[in-house]
């Protein structure tokens, strides 16, 4: 695996195009100022040392070692070997509604938009720990695979949104199942599926998966995202709102009762999701009392300095560019004479 220690030094790369305009404007601005003392042709016959070619090339060999001189800053290293080390942790499923319900605005700037911001910062303050993400709308399937990767997690997270499940509905019991599948089979580490939806059940089986879980050592926490008097939901791209078959505005309330009931029987809590923090805090302080053991991590170690080889480079560079003079060589000029005298 290859990696830069310190990335930001490569910013110093953008001050490469300036330098080559810089010099291309140089070169313009000198030939003009030849072109007005005569014609170029006979000029150059009056400064036969003068070379063409050469403060060219020790420019760009010159630019060159710039650009090497700030990769080497950035200290690009190589992992030498994945290995499998052990940390303290827990493992969380997080089970994110995405039915279009989530798309009411009662909780700003959407219900979803909110639970997505709270998701990426119970992320920012893992550690050690394992995530996984399940969406679910009609149907539930594996967004994220539970892993220690929380640029890939809060990648993942921004591109959920109600299109990836075409089915909708809020399929509450085929979430939680699915989300008890999804972790390690590894022993003694606490495990919580945080369930983030509007309550909005359409189909049975949520508090027998939530008692399932349960009986497998996993707790279920319920984030409840919406307000109970409800909201209209609105239709991307337009300015309407959903109706139902006999052409009134759809309001979906939050489902209070049902997220309690299933927080209760998974041994967890509810909370109820508004424009504050403290739903993230009241989850953030119950997943911290869960018991933390040996989590088995994948990560590259022993990062090997690459800079020896690129200081060489830039070195030899610097070298080269001071043996090539800007004036032909008076030396290779009077072997030549020599050897003509010769014959």
């Amino acid at each position: 695996m290859f990696r830069f220690e310190e990335p930001s030094y490569l910013y110093l790369l953008l001050l490469l195009p300036l330098l080559a305009a810089l010099f291309l404007y140089s070169n313009y601005r000198r030939k003009r100022a030849i072109k007005k003392f005569g014609d170029p042709d006979l000029m150059a016959q009056l400064m036969p040392d003068a070379s063409k070619y050469r403060p060219d090339v020790k420019f760009w060999i010159l630019f060159v070692a710039i650009g090497l001189f700030a990769v080497l800053l950035a200290r690009p290293q190589f992992g030498s070997r994945l290995e499998t080390v052990k940390r303290q942790g827990i493992e969380v499923i997080i089970a994110l509604d995405i039915s279009n319900s989530m798309l009411a605005e009662d909780i700003q700037p959407s219900r979803l938009q909110k639970a997505k911001r709270l998701v990426s910062q119970l992320v920012d303050k893992m550690e050690n720990d394992k995530v996984g993400m399940i969406v679910f709308a009609g149907d539930a399937f594996t967004q994220l695979p539970i892993t220690s990767d929380y640029i890939s997690a809060k990648m993942f997270l921004e591109t959920i949104d109600p299109s990836l499940i075409s089915k909708q509905g809020t399929a509450l019991g085929a979430a939680i199942n699915l989300s008890t599948r999804s972790f390690t089979p590894q022993e003694g580490v606490g495990r919580t599926v945080i369930l983030i939806t509007d309550g909005e059940n359409h189909e049975d089986g949520a508090l027998e998966a939530a008692k399932s879980a349960v009986e497998k050592g996993i707790q279920i926490n319920v984030l409840g995202v919406g307000m109970p008097e409800g909201a209209p939901i609105p239709i991307p791209g337009s300015n309407d709102y959903r109706r139902d078959r006999e052409g009134n505005v759809v309001v979906t309330k939050l489902n209070e009762q049902m997220c309690q009931e299933i927080a209760q029987v998974g041994q967890g809590i509810y909370v109820r999701v508004d424009n504050t923090n403290a739903a993230q805090n009241a989850i953030t302080k119950e997943i911290n009392k869960l018991a933390k053991a040996d989590v088995e991590t994948q990560v590259y170690t022993e990062f090997n300095e690459q800079f020896q080889a690129i200081a060489w480079i830039i070195l030899i560079l610097l070298l080269v560019e001071m043996l090539i003079l800007e004036r032909k060589n008076p030396l290779f000029k009077n072997i030549h004479l020599f050897s003509d005298k010769k014959k």
